[in-house]
């Protein structure tokens, strides 16, 4: 658009019913040496910021082990509240938005536009991104330990590990892995894509809150919310990378690569070495920042597909050789008891009402429920961005719908399968309690050393770690990407070799210093904190988009352009739609 029209557009904004859309954010990026095509207001800030958290860990690990133990029991208890009902709140509106037949039909990005990736790449690059490594972690360990003990079990209305206990511990597991995540994902993808594709925006976190603030977000409030985002995303990312390494080594030393591998801790548990995962983030982050490299179109792609085509054979496995049966059967009722339970379940908030019962009911929402919902949304401006990313053409009911049910019940599927094999193995005796006895992040192994033979449970084992090395490789490169994307001001990776590098490894001291620091539990604990400021941008960008979608809804009523194409192209003249 020329500035004669802007000039004639701005000047007959004030006789429309209804003002035209933002389709220009500047945002302001330095020209030559390190920094060429970043902004520094966003990318200094925020690597000053993650190498102090860093730093912080491996300097001061004392003072950084009891700052987490006090935040862990003030700071976290004092907002469950706000994350438990702000993830219940994305759901509904994420649904809203796709059943609404006006504002389902827009499509992300011009009318004639058509969708970059088949739908299987997209399944297949949405569910790698997302929650790939977390399947392998808990789809065995959470239908366990939900098993073992949930609100039911705490109330004294159901004995633990019983058959009685595997419905609830469905309802609860289901409730983790469901909507609650994927709503979450969707809406902050939505809320990007939909300004970025359909009025040119910066495709950054910031743009998706002009809607609500305007050209404001050009300037330092803009960059605030990116430097945010960044630091949340590497928040976020650490822990899918902690449970990955964990469960990553876990795997090697299943396949007999050493004893190195585990040390014993004081509780009688078995966890990563230090020099197990020290090596375990070499390669790992080192084989992401090479894919990394090499763009989304690439080395993403392919891997997505390649994890994708290895969690189906495992799958069939389960299916197969495992209680498939069973399995099914979880997956059936279980979906149902999800749904009907979900509106009780997503507005429950447990209150210590002074009794042992209420304090535990409140430490396992806690544990549960509460590490989750901060973990998607810290999750939720890398997964958002790089959903976004792979999304453009696609209505806003087929990406919402496709974002979040299908997804979804992939989740439910694994959990099924695999955690019902290991539940049906605990209950008729042949597990003898071995699977329930190991960790968390031994479990699946655990599963499969007691379904199949020897042999078989060395080679199906090898094919688990290498899925969760190339889950963990496209989790990891794909958040390198979309840090460096919110660093420079929206554009496409290009030639950032040494932004990637960075990255790169600032992402591997974070998860190797906390897991070193304080295991799971201390990058769980500094996540929760971390996604706090990124929740506050989260609620602000469900606003925006909404009144994204209601403007445009007014303005194709009464002739008005609702895209950047559109507004370049239109002639000034309103026609009110019959």
């Amino acid at each position: 658009m020329t500035t004669s029209d802007d000039s004639k557009i701005a000047s007959s904004n004030s006789d429309l019913p209804i003002e035209l859309p933002i389709v220009d954010l500047p945002i302001e990026t330095h020209d030559k040496g390190f920094y060429n095509g970043f902004s520094r207001e966003v990318t200094i800030p925020a690597k000053i910021i993650v190498a102090m958290i860093i730093m912080w860990a491996i300097f001061f690990p004392v003072r950084a082990s009891e700052t987490l133990a006090a935040a862990n029991t003030s700071i976290i208890a004092n907002f469950s509240g706000w994350y438990v009902y702000l993830v219940a709140v994305l759901g509904f509106v994420c649904f809203v938005l796709a059943l609404v037949p006006q504002s389902g039909r827009l499509r992300i990005g011009t009318a004639e536009e058509k969708p970059e990736f088949s739908r299987f790449s997209w399944f297949a690059m949405l569910f790698g991104a997302g929650i790939g490594v977390g399947m392998l972690t808990y789809s065995t360990g959470e239908p366990l330990a939900h098993w073992a003990n949930n609100p039911d079990i705490i109330r004294g209305t159901l004995e633990a590990a019983t058959p009685e206990a595997v419905r609830p511990a469905y309802i609860y597991t289901f409730l983790h892995w469901g909507f609650a995540a994927w709503g979450t994902y969707a809406l902050v993808g939505l809320a990007i894509g939909y300004v970025s594709y359909r009025r040119d925006l910066p495709l950054t976190i910031r743009s998706s809150l002009a809607p609500l603030f305007g050209t404001s977000m050009s300037g330092a409030a803009g960059h605030l919310v990116d430097i945010v985002a960044v630091v949340a995303t590497i928040l976020g990312v650490s822990v899918t990378m902690g449970l990955g390494v964990e469960q990553f080594v876990a795997g090697l030393a299943r396949i007999g690569l050493g004893d190195w591998l585990m040390t014993q801790g004081a509780d009688g548990t078995a966890s990563a070495s230090n020099a197990a995962i020290i090596v375990s983030l070499l390669v790992l982050v080192g084989a992401s920042t090479i894919s990394a490299l090499s763009g989304v179109g690439r080395g993403i792609k392919w891997l997505s597909n390649l994890n994708m085509t290895l969690s189906f054979a495992l799958l069939a496995l389960f299916a197969i050789v495992g209680s498939g049966l069973y399995g099914m059967k979880l997956l059936g009722v279980g979906i149902w008891d999800y749904i009907v339970t979900l509106p009780t379940n997503a507005l429950t908030l447990f209150s210590d009402d002074g009794t042992e019962i209420g304090a535990a009911l409140v430490q396992w929402q806690l544990d549960w429920s509460v590490f989750y919902w901060a973990w998607w949304i810290a999750f939720a401006p890398f997964v958002g961005m790089f959903i976004a990313r792979i999304s453009r053409g696609r209505t806003v009911r087929e990406y919402i719908f496709g974002v979040v049910l299908v997804p979804s019940l992939m989740c439910f599927l694994w959990m099924g399968l695999a955690g019902g094999t290991a539940i049906d193995l605990e209950m008729s005796g042949a597990a003898g309690g071995s699977i329930l006895g190991a960790g968390i992040s031994d479990q699946l192994f655990a599963t499969l050393d007691v379904l199949l033979s020897p042999g078989m449970a060395l080679i199906v084992s090898s094919l688990v770690v290498l899925l969760l090395m190339t889950y963990l490789v496209t989790s990891a490169d794909s958040a390198i990407l979309i840090i460096n994307t919110i660093n420079g001001a929206g554009e496409a990776e290009g030639q950032r070799r040494y932004h990637i590098l960075f990255w790169g490894a600032a992402l591997a001291f974070m998860v190797g210093s906390m897991l070193i620091l304080g295991g799971i539990e201390a990058i769980r604990i500094t996540m929760i904190i971390g996604a706090l400021p990124f929740s506050v941008v989260t609620a602000l960008m469900m606003i925006a988009i909404v009144k994204a979608i209601i403007y445009d809804l007014r303005r194709k009523h009464h002739g008005i352009p609702t895209t950047a194409e559109g507004c370049e192209e239109w002639d000034g003249e309103v026609t009110a739609a019959e």
